[in-house]
């Protein structure tokens, strides 16, 4: 809530409030020779104050970096006073309940049975439920999200996945509001960049962006309450979605993708899923490729490589890789292959085992 009074042309002042609580009071005075602006931290008994008592959800790797981090700044600062832990409790404990307990913080099954006002704001990172209003109101200051991409960009589940699919050079965290009813829409707290190569993996991604986020959440901290003042609501513009990943998206779909498209979708995928395709009716796994920039022709003597489609297996004797056309005309080498439940194979054992006894035109995958 913000409300602006100005008294007249010569001066005024603007009060600036966290829900019921007046935050600070602004005030100002003008004249043609005279600027003079002043502004007040505001506080009562019941208002928000540091040390900060909050309440952490999460349930992964990606999650457990940030309270690793909020559980230092509580052993060694003055920033936290109290910090617990809200997750899914299974019969197999995730990386955030192990954490939590070794560092015997008190862990709350999910969803949490908590009084009103109990903690000052909660922390939400790679949680995965939709944290309803009656939850989100318990906070006096609210709750907060640390989300894998630059908002609004990459809205959803896996902003990672979808950044390093779609080839895009640059992401980074923001620090946002949670909201009702909707994931990642809320007003942004901070944001920070981070460059994507063409070599970056999900994997690589996803630990870099823990502690880039975990550092920014961490700074936002440290500016409470101010930092509230200065929330930049989302726009509609450039908005994009990223939704859960299923097995699914891993099929290759050689007569529409190019070769860079696959070899992202590789690296977006990259300890998630193996890319899938088929050999005459057989699955097979492709674990990694790598993108292929010289001329097939000039590599063979075997010209008729030139007029084969998309999805066409060449076995390259000199690299011991396989050589996949894609819809392009770009190919694809493919480092390493398999088959449902057995052990990954070498490119060299999957030609003997397989592709030597198929007719030369018919080697393709599907």
């Amino acid at each position: 809530m913000y409300a602006s009074l100005v008294n007249s042309v010569n001066y005024g002042y603007s009060v600036n409030y966290i829900g019921k609580h007046l935050l600070s009071l602004s005030c100002w005075c003008t004249s043609k020779s005279l600027i003079i602006k002043t502004r007040f931290l505001c506080t009562n008994p019941k208002s928000p104050v540091p040390p900060w008592k909050v309440l952490f959800f999460g349930t992964d790797d990606f999650s457990v970096i940030s309270l690793k981090k909020l559980t230092e700044e509580k052993e060694c600062g003055n920033l936290i006073k109290q910090l617990e832990v809200v997750t899914s409790i299974k019969p197999k404990a995730n990386v955030v309940q192990k954490y939590a307990e070794k560092k015997m913080l008190k862990v709350h099954n999910w969803p949490p049975v908590i009084a009103n006002a109990e903690f000052d704001f909660g922390i939400v990172v790679s949680f995965g439920h939709l944290i309803p209003k009656t939850i989100i109101s318990m906070f006096p200051l609210g709750m907060f999200n640390v989300h894998a991409s630059l908002l609004p960009r990459w809205r959803g589940a896996a902003p990672i996945v979808y950044a390093l699919m779609n080839g895009d050079t640059e992401t980074g965290v923001t620090i946002m509001q949670i909201k009702p009813h909707k994931f990642d829409v809320g007003g942004i707290l901070k944001q920070a960049t981070f460059p994507l190569s063409l070599e970056a993996t999900f994997p690589v991604v996803r630990d870099a962006l823990a502690h880039l986020g975990s550092e920014i959440l961490l700074e936002s901290l440290k500016r409470m309450p101010f930092c509230l003042e200065e929330i930049k609501e989302q726009t509609e513009d450039g908005v994009t979605y990223a939704p859960r990943v299923l097995p699914s998206l891993a099929l290759v779909d050689w007569n529409k993708m190019s070769a860079l498209q696959i070899y992202n979708l590789w690296r977006a995928l990259v300890g998630i899923h193996p890319l899938i395709s088929k050999w005459h009716g057989i699955t097979i796994k492709i674990f990694s490729v790598e993108l292929h920039q010289s001329d097939i022709a000039r590599e063979t003597v075997d010209q008729f490589l030139n007029f084969v489609q998309p999805g066409y297996v060449y076995y390259h004797r000199q690299s011991k890789l396989l050589r996949v056309k894609c819809s392009d005309g770009n190919w694809i080498s493919v480092t390493n292959i398999g088959l449902p439940a057995k052990k990954p194979m070498s490119c060299k054992d999957f030609y003997n085992g397989y592709i030597s006894k198929v007719q030369l035109q018919d080697r393709y995958f599907v």
